[in-house]
């Protein structure tokens, strides 16, 4: 599985623990072992442009997902098949205010924005009331269960936020 993180925000982003939680979501949803991930941590400015531009609402949002391959469980091709998932784009900014407001640390905020922006892009969504109470019952599951094989505590590892 390639999962590439690339940091371009300038803030202390843990790259190495978003890799092996994505690793861990993939593996844990059996996304094919050869399919592509690609995790991109931006400022503000790069985030508020692409929210402009794709969903066409003003300012930086958190998390955006750009699907690639569609490789959805259902669809026309399988998550059980290689391709590039897509790109999951996060601003570390924006999650810190989040953070701060949620009363949590600034990466228990990344983690879950990394999960649900992986979740998008293997075509979860939220918009209904059913499609929201399984995607995020989801994501906290796969949280938990990252969480609990991790021996370090999110602010010992140097390297979400639930709604």
């Amino acid at each position: 599985m390639s999962i590439e993180v690339a940091n371009e925000s300038g803030t202390e982003v843990a790259e190495g623990r978003l890799s092996q939680l994505a690793r861990h979501v993939l593996d844990a949803l059996r996304v094919h072992p050869l399919a592509e991930l690609s995790i991109v941590l931006v400022d503000e400015e790069p985030m508020t442009e692409l929210h402009v531009r794709w969903m066409d609402e003003p300012g930086p949002t958190d998390v955006l997902s750009f699907p690639m391959d569609e490789l959805r469980p259902g669809g026309t091709r399988r998550a059980t098949e290689p391709g590039m998932l897509g790109d999951v784009i996060i601003c570390p900014q924006v999650a810190q205010r989040q953070a701060q407001q949620a009363g949590h640390s600034m990466q228990d905020e990344v983690d879950m924005l990394c999960t649900h922006g992986i979740l998008h892009l293997l075509g979860y969504d939220h918009a209904e009331p059913e499609e929201h109470k399984e995607m995020f019952g989801l994501q906290a599951e796969l949280l938990a269960s990252f969480r609990e094989g991790t021996t370090d505590t999110p602010s010992a590892v140097e390297d979400g936020h639930q709604r």
